[in-house]
């Protein structure tokens, strides 16, 4: 055994697998910010991006440390530290990405590097900044060239970059529609830009279980992306309760990594063709309607704060011992405080699934009446991203059960302003699901999918009680709370509900 151990290590390395590094952008800014500061240098976060880029560069493009050994950080740069020191004990085989997450600088990029090298790094690891809003990802391209620009960077980065495309929060800024838009638009420029420049580009797509988080079919989704971006390389994330279900089996895993190479091989050498200009003035048409109906709802109104808290378990989902990452990035805060895996397990958890629909039902009802749905169905025709899109609508909209949130609302709602928006969104919800099937001239969801509308008939059975059960289990939680204390037997028993809808539904997160 001994032997055989000594045989594989020799062969296939001691690492078995690379390790990706994740952390905020402000945490890095944050850690440079005291440098700086130590140095009497000035108030780095007051600093212009120009003036930003300029004093890293310069302290890359140096060979002396930044601070002395003997400086001793704050509590919070010092965990920031701390993990820049334990990556670059490391060696290249064990490391992937260094992933900055809430990316919108070209200066995030370069503090990460200056950190890193400040901590003993000693090969130039991968660092992959992370576009996640609506803002950022339109103003990824420009970040990017602004990047290229910089002679050392080039030179450090070696005519290859990885970028990743953010799809939850995008998704909770600005809803499903207009946050797919805006992604696609962002890979076409993204790739035009790296192309300028001679560099390689490698998009990894971060990609939840839900539509709300751009899941769906693996190999539907890599065909659907902007003619040349896929480009022989491709990163996809895959969410915890998904791996089970693609590689829990060696059969299922060969089966889901098949589809995934003869999809970037297909994507590579035979990619669709460039979308017409009217499809494109048609999608800002859309996505322009989408995004106010969905911020007037998610932004503006202020009763769906308290609505969404009281009539959806999200304040439940912390005793759940599922998930790497906490609930909140903040611990106050409204919507834009919540993760994004959260916030669509939640709606999932009581079937009204809005962050997949919201927003949507608005621009497909004003395309009606518009008179543009034979253009939409031209669109679905000849372009896979639109098509995808409205597949994976169709999918999310079979799933909701406008029965389920209507008990979940009768059941956990006193408030009779809130119990009104409730109802509104139930009919906004059934406007989608008419101008849908409109749309696709169809009777009934899921009418070309048949494989995939028998397996919903069979696990609905299972998960609708379960679903009635989570909604007076919640009741009876919130009012023990209220008085105190909670019984073991309410809280276990909530958690299995949880659990229980989560694998029904398959992608809850």
């Amino acid at each position: 055994p001994l032997l055989d151990t000594i045989r594989r290590a020799h062969t296939f390395g001691l690492p078995l697998i690379r390790l990706d590094i994740r952390q905020e952008a402000s945490r890095h800014a944050e850690a440079v910010a005291e440098m700086v500061d130590y140095l009497g240098l000035g108030d780095y976060l007051s600093w212009s991006e120009q003036e930003r880029q300029a004093f890293l560069v310069k302290e890359l493009q140096g060979r002396r440390p930044l601070v002395p050994r003997t400086w001793e950080p704050s509590e919070s740069v010092g965990e920031v530290l701390a993990t820049c020191e334990v990556v670059a004990q490391q060696t290249p085989e064990a490391l992937g990405s260094y992933v900055i997450s809430m990316a919108s600088k070209p200066s995030d990029v370069l503090s990460v590097i200056l950190l890193l090298r400040e901590s003993g790094m000693k090969f130039p690891m991968r660092v992959v900044p992370l576009f996640e809003t609506l803002d950022d990802l339109r103003g990824a391209p420009d970040s990017m060239s602004a990047l290229y620009e910089v002679e050392w960077y080039r030179e450090y980065c070696q005519g290859r970059q990885e970028v990743m495309i953010g799809y939850s929060d995008s998704s909770k800024d600005a809803g499903q529609l207009m946050a797919a838009w805006a992604q696609y638009q962002a890979q076409e420029k993204l790739t035009h830009v790296a192309r300028q420049y001679g560099v390689h580009l490698t998009l990894f797509h971060g990609r939840g279980g839900t539509v709300g988080r751009g899941g769906g079919p693996a190999n539907r989704a890599i065909l659907s992306q902007p003619p040349g971006s896929v480009n022989g390389s491709f990163r996809i994330t895959e969410q915890g309760e998904m791996i089970r279900f693609k590689f829990g089996l060696p059969r299922l895993a060969v089966q889901s990594l098949t589809l995934y190479t003869t999809a970037v091989i297909e994507a590579t050498l035979a990619p669709p063709p460039q979308p017409e200009d009217s499809w494109r003035e048609t999608m800002d048409w859309l996505t322009e309607r989408s995004l106010k109906a969905y911020r007037d709802v998610v932004r503006e109104n202020p009763d769906f704060v308290p609505y969404f808290r009281q009539v959806t378990p999200e304040q439940a989902l912390g005793k759940l011992a599922l998930g790497s990452r906490p609930a909140r990035r903040k611990a106050t805060g409204g919507v834009e405080s919540l993760r994004a895996i959260p916030w669509i397990f939640a709606w999932t958890q009581m079937r009204l699934m809005l962050p997949s629909w919201l927003g949507s039902d608005v621009a497909l009802e004003e395309a009606a009446q518009d008179h543009r749905l034979p253009v939409l169905r031209e669109m679905m025709q000849g372009w896979p991203f639109f098509r995808t899109y409205v597949d994976m609508l169709e999918m999310v909209l079979a799933k909701a059960d406008l029965r389920i949130a209507s008990y979940y609302e009768q059941t956990l709602l006193d408030d009779d302003r809130l119990k009104a928006l409730g109802e509104s969104l139930r009919v906004r919800l059934q406007g989608c699901i008419e101008r849908l099937l409109e749309l696709k001239e169809q009777t009934d969801l899921l009418e070309g999918e048949p494989v995939f509308a028998h397996s919903m008939r069979v696990r609905n059975p299972y998960t609708d009680p379960l679903h009635y059960l989570q909604a007076e289990l919640l009741r009876r939680d919130r009012e023990s709370e209220g008085k105190g204390e909670v019984p073991e037997l309410v809280e276990r028993a909530l958690k299995v509900t949880m659990a229980g809808i989560a694998a029904g539904m398959r992608n809850t997160g």
